[in-house]
């Protein structure tokens, strides 16, 4: 208790900074997510391909080493000066969106094809069939692949304590520094991350109940 009453305000400003990385993060991947599964589904190769070419990358890429890119290369190359936790909030969200994109295209899927040819008999191009037929109908099936992504993401967020971003797992590096006990530093920052992934679950749940009082 008294690692947390001594430096509560430090584990006030982890626990923010980690729940701002998740929800940057998860913004940047679903809209990623959702636009890179367009493309998946697209009539139009070349975008068919650099769909299929970004998903195949940054799935099979290391979340530490896309987040060794965007700290050291990045900046030194198109950004300099940006902020570590932007930079971090790049690679994550980013990084996120290959597994978004996945789930939404497989959500995409269970959508009826008569009803994506019935669009078209009456004028409608592909992404208009897309944004006003598809994918609402799609959103609906993948709320529970969705939420866990998400919280996924949340817990993969603690890679940027090593990159000199503020949240929980940098305050647990601090703490242990300090020769206060690994056991009680680890119960708070489980905590503090149970906490936001309860939230995200309940939030999730509440949308996938609502989504299936309107179906």
């Amino acid at each position: 208790m008294n690692v947390l009453l001594d430096h509560f305000s430090a584990f006030r400003d982890g626990f923010i900074g980690t729940l701002e990385i998740t929800v940057i993060s998860t913004v940047l991947a679903c809209v990623l997510g959702t636009v890179i599964a367009g493309f998946r589904v697209s009539p139009v190769p070349p975008l068919r391909f650099f769909g299929t070419a970004w998903v195949t990358i940054l799935r099979n890429t290391p979340l530490t080493l896309l987040f060794l890119v965007a700290t050291f290369v990045v900046p030194e190359i198109f950004f300099p000066g940006m902020s570590p936790f932007l930079l971090a909030s790049l690679a994550l969200g980013f990084y996120t969106s290959s597994f978004i994109c996945e789930a939404i295209r497989s959500g995409i899927g269970t959508v009826p094809l008569g009803q994506a040819e019935a669009a078209r008999s009456l004028g409608l191009s592909f992404s208009q069939t897309l944004r006003m037929i598809v994918l609402p109908q799609a959103t609906r099936t993948v709320i529970a692949p969705l939420s866990s992504i998400i919280i996924a993401l949340t817990k993969n967020s603690a890679i940027a304590g090593a990159f000199s971003v503020t949240e929980l797992f940098g305050w647990q590096k601090a703490m242990s520094d300090l020769g206060y006990g690994i056991i009680p530093i680890f119960i708070w920052v489980a905590i503090g991350y149970l906490i936001i992934t309860f939230a995200i679950s309940g939030i999730f749940r509440l949308v996938e109940s609502r989504m299936e009082v309107a179906r």
